[in-house]
């Protein structure tokens, strides 16, 4: 239905105005407006050469007189609704891609659109051609009955909800009612051009918004041809963009960002946008969603919401692991584990076994005293209830997000949604490279078809490189895994032997110094890995030859998704779940390679390690992908103007200033799903371990809303609008990693933190009632007898002790069975795995009983579209019903004057025999 045809099948059916456009050189000067492009394109010898230059000089004229902000053709009517730009190339396919141009605009003004092309002489770089395009009204009311587009048919009496009860209280953070909701409420039907009586038309041009237009136009560049080849019609600007015949399509923004608009020209909603929503001065304001729809298209709009909607979800768990957090603040003086081991009497007394081999000497226990503390802060009873409270808030986020999806279809008119067309067309590549066609079933029509046998060996090469990179980035980690292992000993024999860095070691152990050095440093891999792998992906991604846009966009998904799923959380897993699980007991310990020795634990846990590498990684990514998302295209966007402050008293015209923006591009809102999805990741998959983080997070997306609204109202162009229902795949990512989270923080609790083997202790091995926790840093050391250390891990020289402490549950060495691990170890790997399996299935069944008791669709969206089904049909009744009548009473009265003539014919007859 996008096919040039269509719109001559209406012209034969009668149903546009008998208006024939006649793009021959013949024309009046009233009618000088896109005919004028096709006469300006060719070199005419003689008289017509000096007409060209007088209309040339004519529009020059009549140019400078317009506005810089004008989006009209220079007639100041018709409004720009597409530009195409394109610059001439001298090389030796030039001419092919001259003729190529020349079919494209001419099928193009077959399907009704209106061209207008400025030359490159006027142009700002004095080299670059600009088609502008204009889809008349006859165009529009076509395709809005073949894209199904739904069009106000009466104003909804529907009441509104009952008003917030809190709404006067939230007042500061509401927006302009104008800006909120910039028109009414109304029942909407399929557009039909047929019905044209029914809908609610004021006013042919403003009828259908702006991104309708632009939606239209891109329609129909998609599916219109340009050559044939071997038989086959080529067709689609993106094949035209791909093959540089044109260097950018893009629909015009309603105007300058900083300013409204001038008459005649219509509201600038991107002004309105700038300055209700891109400013990072309303931070604490709501968005207008509805204007970004109207502006934008469903699409763009919905992401806006998903993300205003987590944002604010994300409040009330940043609320309350806050309040964990200060929890671990108040109580951290009072935390008996961390007392003992900063005693002197306690923690100053006990001497533990080196923590490397050779270079590092045995080691007072006391000298963690602050590492101790800081632990406490995360590392408390609150953490059990702050990871419950997240599986629950997982569940409640997921299942609200569906109720807020379901109101927002019903408000967006997104009910009866189908695919986008655009979504579901054929990507020129793969049409280029088949050379089968199939028969579709749907259709009866012969399509392109690709056997499997050919994709074969491009999906195989495609899950290697996967496969590569994510061993590549393991390889990354354990890099800096021994890296850690590497520098340890030299930052233990520094800080021993330097006096100078007494005050320092108090602050910053050998543990923490390598462990922050060595976040950074992975997090710097992080990056790099993550700038390749976006590029790899992409190329290897368009080698599968997917068949649609949509299959496209989901191996790509799939592939960037598992790759930075690997890239950012494989550190985090490895200090989380297998450092100091495995590092043996002094005189045995474990190996990496046969040469580095295994990381072990701080005495006070691993979880402090676990919060410093998450801190780390997520702080690091929020803020470096929020000056990316910045600078990236300020920069580039300056690039390109740098020289126009040099040619100032040119005029410098709107589609230009659009040109000279950074393209939005198909995949923009796909690294902003991804980005969101990993963050929801840190936020989720690793909380129990950080109650900050949901605070994190917060700030992060108050900051990334204005910060994307910023970049598509000043430094982008504006992206072609697009319909959408949901948020697509993402949504069943999100629902994947809900499920691990639980997993995850059960574990984290479990085997990180020192919470189960307290618990043990207190109910099943202390031996003081009025303080149930004291012994329990003593308890938890085993002890070894330095005579028992092998050559290759006792330290250098010679030492009064007898003794060393580690952490772990085993037996001493006067034991018949040392060394070996001891009943209390077995009781804490039990009490480890019965809280796990406890934990998992309370959470697990909070979370099906939630999404069984919350409906997917609230009860009064449901009403409502009943409600507004039941009008809709009673309209279009009511219309069918008055049309049938007024025909019947025109066609009565043609009867009986029918029948009056023939009895006067009769009359006549007899009065004349």
């Amino acid at each position: 239905m996008g096919d040039p045809d269509v719109f001559e099948m209406v012209v034969a059916e009668g149903k546009r105005d008998n208006r024939e456009v006649d793009y021959d050189f013949q024309m009046s000067e009233q009618s000088l407006s896109s005919r004028e492009t096709s006469f300006l394109i060719r070199e005419q010898p003689g008289t017509a050469k000096r007409y060209n230059l007088f209309l040339r000089r004519r529009l020059m004229f009549k140019k400078c007189l317009q506005s810089k902000d004008s989006i009209f053709f220079r007639d100041g009517i018709r409004q720009i609704d597409f530009v195409l730009s394109y610059v001439d190339d001298i090389k030796k396919d030039g001419d092919i891609k001259m003729e190529r141009r020349r079919e494209f605009e001419v099928n193009l003004r077959k399907t009704g659109l209106e061209l207008e092309t400025e030359d490159k002489r006027d142009s700002e770089d004095g080299k670059t051609y600009f088609v502008k395009i204009h889809a008349p009204w006859e165009v529009l009311i076509t395709y809005a009955e073949v894209l199904g587009m739904k069009m106000p048919v009466r104003e909804n009496d529907i009441p509104p909800p009952d008003p917030n009860p809190f709404s006067c209280v939230l007042g500061p953070l509401k927006l302009k009612k104008s800006v909120k909701h910039p028109h009414p409420e109304y029942f909407t039907a399929q557009f039909t051009r047929h019905r044209q009586e029914l809908f609610l038309i004021e006013d042919e041009s403003t009828f259908f918004p702006s991104s309708a237009r632009n939606r239209i136009v891109y329609y129909i560049l998609s599916r219109c041809p340009f050559s044939t080849e071997e038989g086959k019609k080529r067709f689609g600007i993106e094949r035209l963009l791909n093959s540089k015949i044109y260097s950018s399509a893009f629909p015009l923004h309603d105007g300058q960002y900083w300013r409204p608009s001038e008459p005649p020209n219509p509201v600038n909603e991107r002004y309105v946008l700038h300055k209700n929503w891109a400013r990072f001065s309303y931070f604490y304001k709501e968005q207008p969603l509805n204007l970004i729809r109207k502006y934008y298209g469903e699409k763009i709009g919905i992401y806006f919401v998903f993300l205003g909607f987590y944002t604010e979800m994300l409040s009330y768990a940043a609320v309350v692991g806050l309040a964990c957090f200060v929890y671990g603040l108040l109580s951290m003086e009072g935390d008996s584990s961390s007392r003992e081991i900063c005693d002197p009497e306690i923690g100053g007394q006990i001497i533990m076994c080196p923590l490397c081999d050779q270079l590092c000497d045995y080691w007072r226990l006391n000298t963690t005293c602050l590492a101790s503390k800081f632990s406490h802060l995360f590392d408390n009873e609150s953490t059990v209830f702050f990871a419950i409270f997240m599986g629950i808030w997982v569940t409640l986020f997921l299942e609200f997000w569906k109720q807020r999806q379901a109101k927002l279809e019903y408000e967006w008119d997104m009910v009866d949604f189908e695919e986008e067309q655009q979504q579901l067309q054929l990507r020129p590549e793969f049409e280029a490279m088949c050379k089968h066609r199939k028969l579709n079933t749907v259709t009866k029509e012969m399509e392109p078809h690709m056997p499997l046998y050919s994709r074969i060996p491009w999906y195989l090469l495609s899950g290697a490189t996967v496969t590569l990179w994510m061993s590549l980035v393991i390889a990354s980690m354990i890099a800096v895994i021994v890296y850690r292992l590497s520098v340890y000993a030299t930052f233990a024999t520094l800080m021993e032997s330097e006096a100078t860095l007494e005050p320092v070691r108090r602050i910053l152990t050998p543990q923490l110094t390598t462990s922050l050095t060595g976040s950074c440093l992975n997090f710097i891999v992080i990056l790099i890995l993550n700038f390749f792998y976006e590029k790899i992906s992409a190329w290897i991604t368009k080698m599968e030859i997917p068949r649609t846009y949509q299959e496209y966009e989901s191996s790509l998904t799939l592939k960037m998704f598992l790759f930075q799923f690997v890239n950012y959380y494989s550190s985090i897993f490895y200090v989380a779940f297998f450092k100091g699980k495995l590092v043996g007991y002094p005189g045995k310990y474990t190996y990496m390679f046969n040469i580095w020795r295994s990381e072990e634990c701080d005495p006070a846990g691993c979880l402090i390690e676990l919060t410093t590498q998450l801190t780390i990684i997520m702080f690091g990514k929020q803020i470096f992908g929020n000056i990316e998302e910045a600078i990236y295209p300020l920069a580039l966007n300056w690039w390109r103007r740098r020289k126009t402050r040099t040619n100032s008293e040119k005029l410098y015209s709107r589609w230009e200033q659009d040109h000279d923006l950074e393209s939005f591009g198909n995949l923009g809102l796909f690294y902003e799903y991804l980005e969101t999805v990993i963050q929801f990741g840190f936020v989720t998959l690793f909380v129990a371990s950080f109650p900050l983080a949901p605070l994190l997070a917060l700030l992060n997306n108050i900051i990334e809303i204005r910060v994307d609204a910023w970049k598509l109202t000043t430094q982008y162009r504006r992206p072609v609008a697009a319909k959408a229902h949901s948020i697509g795949v993402w949504q069943d990512i999100l629902y994947g990693m809900a499920v691990l989270s639980v997993a995850t923080n059960a574990f984290i609790v479990a085997f990180t933190s020192d919470i189960i083997p307290r618990l043990v202790y207190f109910y099943a091995y202390s031996t003081n009632a009025t303080e149930p926790l004291k012994g329990y840093v003593n308890n938890s050391l085993s002890v070894f007898l330095i005579a028992d250390f092998t050559n290759r891990t006792a330290p250098a020289g010679k030492r009064d002790i007898l003794t060393c402490r580690y952490r772990d549950y085993r037996y001493p060495p006067e034991h018949e069975s040392k060394y070996s691990p001891n009943m209390q170890f077995w009781h804490v790997l039990a009490a480890k795995m019965t809280f796990i399996i406890v934990i998992e299935h309370v959470v697990f069944l909070v979370k099906f009983l939630l999404a069984w008791m919350i409906p997917d669709v609230p009860k009064d969206v449901v009403e409502r579209i009943k409600r507004e089904k039941l009008m809709t049909v009673k309209i279009l009744h009511d219309f069918e019903l008055n049309k049938l009548k007024e025909n019947l009473r025109i066609n009565s009265d043609l009867f009986a004057k029918e029948v009056m003539i023939q009895e006067n014919k009769v009359q006549l007859a007899k009065s004349t025999m």
